[in-house]
């Protein structure tokens, strides 16, 4: 396809290795980023590399990294796609965004070559995490602006399975569809499934009678926790796998097989993933049991292409191999580097003290939340946790007492737990706030 007088090919696979080809497929989208983009034009001089340094995959590391900060001064400066980008509005055929922390849109341009890419590469999360042609996928996620809205529709069009987009806020129209449609699988985030199953129950509707096949969840850590999984999968009487995206490099580059042992780089063919301390900045091996923050750079991208973009996912390895047959990492995200708190000089992720809450259901309810008297990441001891407990329990001081040990057994920080009445807790039908900062008077 040509674009902007610049052609992307498919390359010619022969017997060459999987490496080398995406080796020669990095070589290319650079050297398009050193012809088409002023802000890798100005990047990569400065930083004294080129097309011509990468001699290996690895010697990639020599390039400098992009933030998120980066790309909104981009866009900025050369409103509304950004001196990154790599073609104008008249090559654009969809424009996605993301939000951030300040409000402001974030924008990410697609042509039809980058749509078509974008489409194999979530087909393919959703392959893996067992979608075929026979089911009915509700899509009870965002559909506007949101890259896991069309682009979703797209990749399960694409595979031939049943795709019905009611999107948030239609929890009513789940229930009608659920109960129309038969067995279906339902795609949301890990907070969404927990919600629609608290307000199915409130109107004495157990879950389990609409004989959902599975729950594909993705969005937010959570369905990767083993007791927050166990929740939903006990509400639902359906198994859970989860994918991983990025709203600017690509929906879900990520997926999970249905020996739930952690998300396969599904998307490896279109997009180059590396691991990094998030303090030093140094690369970080793919071995089991290593963590680090994610970086990806995109291998064919006509558009908004990044080079080395700093994801803020950490992310843990639990293994090398599958029995699956797939190979590489499989991993876990335990959470975002910009949400993390640091107790004591112990790093702490929100998610992982709510897996330690969904431990002790059904005496709570697995609803917390981590209450900051000013924001993060340093917190003065005792970090101070509100939590649901479930209805009718009368040993309070006996729970507060165990969530409290558990905390400091599993996270080795001590916690202040405060216990609150069920439903006091905010629940949200996307992301649900796992922080909140103190209101002052």
């Amino acid at each position: 396809m040509n674009q902007g007088g610049r052609t992307f090919r498919r390359i010619d696979t022969g017997v060459a290795t999987a490496s080398e080809l995406r080796l020669e497929k990095l070589r290319r989208q650079v050297a398009y980023l050193e012809e088409r983009s002023p802000f890798y034009q100005g990047k990569l001089r400065d930083a004294g590399v080129g097309v011509r340094a990468l001699e290996s995959l690895e010697s990639l590391v020599r390039f400098p990294l992009t933030t998120k900060q980066e790309i909104r001064e981009s866009q900025e400066a050369a409103p509304p796609l950004g001196r990154h980008a790599c073609v104008g509005l008249e090559q654009v055929v969809r424009l996605h965004a993301s939000t951030g922390t300040t409000g402001r849109p974030s924008w990410v341009g697609l042509t039809v070559r980058d749509v078509e890419i974008w489409t194999q590469l979530t087909a393919e999360s959703f392959r893996t995490q067992g979608i075929r042609r026979d089911d009915i996928v509700v899509h009870a996620a965002g559909l506007t602006l949101f890259v896991g809205g069309l682009p979703v529709q797209d990749a399960i069009e694409r595979i031939g399975a049943t795709f019905v987009p009611i999107g948030t806020g239609g929890s009513e129209k789940v229930l009608g569809a659920m109960r129309t449609l038969g067995r279906t699988v339902l795609h949301c985030t890990p907070s969404y499934a927990l919600y629609l199953a608290e307000w199915l129950r409130a109107r004495e509707i157990d879950p389990r009678s609409l004989r959902v096949r599975k729950l594909t969840c993705g969005g937010e850590p959570g369905a990767g926790q083993p007791a927050v999984r166990a929740q939903i999968e006990e509400a639902w009487n359906a198994p859970v796998t989860e994918g991983l995206g990025n709203a600017d490099m690509a929906p879900v580059i990520w997926g999970e097989c249905e020996h739930q042992v952690g998300m396969h780089l599904t998307g490896g063919e279109w997009v180059y993933a590396e691991l990094i301390d998030p303090e030093t900045e140094e690369p970080v091996p793919w071995e089991t049991g290593v963590e680090g923050e994610l970086v990806y750079t995109a291998l064919e991208r006509e558009c908004c292409g990044l080079l080395r973009f700093r994801t803020r996912d950490r992310l843990r390895v639990v293994g090398m191999d599958c029995v699956c047959g797939r190979p590489g990492p499989r991993v876990r995200c335990i959470g975002r580097t910009d949400d993390m708190l640091i107790v004591l000089g112990v790093n702490v992720f929100p998610a992982a003290i709510r897996d330690v809450v969904a431990e002790l259901q059904p005496r709570t309810t697995g609803a917390m939340q981590v209450v900051l008297p000013e924001p993060g990441p340093r917190v003065e001891p005792p970090l101070r946790v509100d939590v649901e407990h479930a209805p009718g329990v009368r040993d309070l001081d006996g729970l507060r007492g165990e969530l409290e040990t558990r905390i400091r057994e599993r996270l080795t920080i001590p916690a202040r737990v405060t216990l609150v009445g069920p439903g006091s807790l905010p629940r949200s039908e996307m992301k649900t706030a796992l922080t909140r900062i103190e209101e002052t008077r």
